[in-house]
């Protein structure tokens, strides 16, 4: 108990000096890297110390607004935050860096053939957009996050539109997307990447399909129609059973009715026009 507590006592007055602070901060900054690995760190600083005019166009990095840089010291990632954007230091010999772009991406679906849950087979494309939102996680967790997410987009339609009927499929393409969009974005979480929209471009239907729904749509739209026309004429014939019993109240309407008529005839300038005769005329010879 008392080395250790003589030993942390030397370790915190030994950490008081700038030197061995410097190394200690850069030491949490890289991680555990051995005495190899700090000899080869301390090689390449005292390299780029003593080359000071030359190496600092090696040194000295930049990336773009839209870029951020994972830097690798030995094999590891120095920090836990990519660097980025504007000018960054690496050392030579020692230090690599990976740029990914933060720029949303997309790409189409290639068409896939597809059966629904009622069997139909059926051709669907659509196109994907997604972005780094972690860039650490995309270089670190997946070789190469954008093929991968390709691939898993592909896969996942078949999976999405496997479980839909037809009638479902032609309906509901936003309900789809929205289900797609979750799953892609689920799957991608460790990858660093986030899927934002997902939309389904176009469905092709086999010739035959297309025909029978065709032909099913023309009958019901005929059917449509003769129950309106049936419904109008029904309607047309109320109108004029309550029209005649107005009429019937009151004989000299008809007359009138009958003068209307005349009116409009010879508005049309006919070359024959037809004197209706009154009712109350041939009544007698009815009778009789």
């Amino acid at each position: 108990h008392n080395i250790a507590q003589h030993t942390g006592d030397a370790i915190r007055i030994l950490s008081n000096f700038k030197p061995l602070s410097l190394a200690l901060s850069l030491a949490e900054r890289t991680g555990s890297l051995g005495c190899v690995g700090w000899f080869i760190v301390s090689l390449s600083a005292i390299f780029t110390i003593c080359l000071f005019p030359f190496t600092i166009w090696f040194c000295l990095k930049i990336v773009q607004e839209y870029e951020r840089a994972v830097i690798f010291r030995l094999g590891r990632i120095t920090d836990r935050k990519a660097k980025g954007p504007g000018i960054f230091f690496v050392l030579p010999c020692t230090d690599s860096f990976v740029k990914v772009d933060l720029r949303t991406v997309s790409f189409d679906i290639p068409p896939q053939e597809i059966l629904t849950k009622d069997s139909v087979t059926v051709c669907v494309d659509g196109v994907v957009y997604f972005r780094v939102s972690d860039p650490i996680a995309s270089v670190a967790n997946v070789s190469n996050a954008d093929f991968s997410t390709r691939l898993l987009a592909q896969t996942t339609l078949r999976n999405v539109l496997g479980t839909k009927n037809l009638a479902e499929l032609l309906s509901d393409r936003e309900g789809i997307a929205h289900g797609m969009q979750s799953s892609l974005d689920e799957a991608t979480d460790d990858w660093g990447i986030k899927v934002e929209r997902v939309e389904i471009k176009d469905v092709k239907l086999p010739v035959q399909l297309q025909r029978a729904m065709a032909a099913e749509a023309e009958a019901a739209r005929e059917a449509r129609a003769k129950v309106i026309a049936a419904e109008g004429e029904m309607n047309a014939s109320r109108a004029l059973k309550e029209a005649s019993l107005v009429i019937a109240e009151s004989p000299s309407a008809l007359q009138l009715r009958y003068l209307q008529t005349l009116n409009t005839i010879a508005a049309e300038k006919n070359s024959t026009i037809i004197f209706p005769l009154p009712m109350d005329v041939i009544s007698h010879f009815m009778k009789k």
